[in-house]
């Protein structure tokens, strides 16, 4: 049944940076409403962001599409070209290798949720503008700029 029950998606909390890069995003909360209705050329995640939490480390993608549109609550978009507050019906688009990094903080007192929409090419290579990381889709390990793995933990 093409229906996604929502409350029966599961939930990840937190990221998967490696320390002490995933500091900033411990209580978001993710849903992957895409994966839960089947799709593979694109992924659709619900995402819960609470005050005082970023969506992800700065960053822009070589080979994907981003967009995000908030449905509750209010978030700042941080990006290239300075700061923009977000609220229940804005959006943002991020074209793939546009260099422009971008994320979203929770400056508010209240929840912010909001879809995030983006394609899944396994060409993808995410690249963090504020901070020694990046990943390639086709693994999924964070390594340094140089190609350095970061330990396991």
């Amino acid at each position: 049944m093409p229906k996604i029950e929502i409350a029966a998606v599961p939930t990840r909390k937190g990221s998967g940076y490696p320390a002490p890069f995933d500091a900033p995003c411990t209580e978001r909360i993710r849903k992957r409403l895409g994966d839960a209705g089947g799709l593979s050329d694109f992924g659709v995640n619900l995402m819960r962001l609470p005050p005082g939490n970023w969506s992800s480390q700065r960053h822009w993608h070589s080979h994907e599409d981003e967009f995000v549109y908030v449905l509750e609550g209010e978030v700042i978009l941080v990006e290239d070209h300075g700061e923009t507050a977000l609220r229940a019906g804005d959006c943002a688009a991020f074209p793939k290798n546009s260099g422009n990094g971008h994320h979203m903080i929770n400056r508010s007192d209240k929840v912010a949720i909001y879809l995030e929409v983006g394609s899944r090419s396994p060409d993808d290579l995410t690249t963090c503008s504020d901070i020694d990381m990046m990943s390639a889709n086709a693994d999924g390990r964070f390594v340094h700029k140089d190609g350095t793995p970061y330990p396991e933990t």
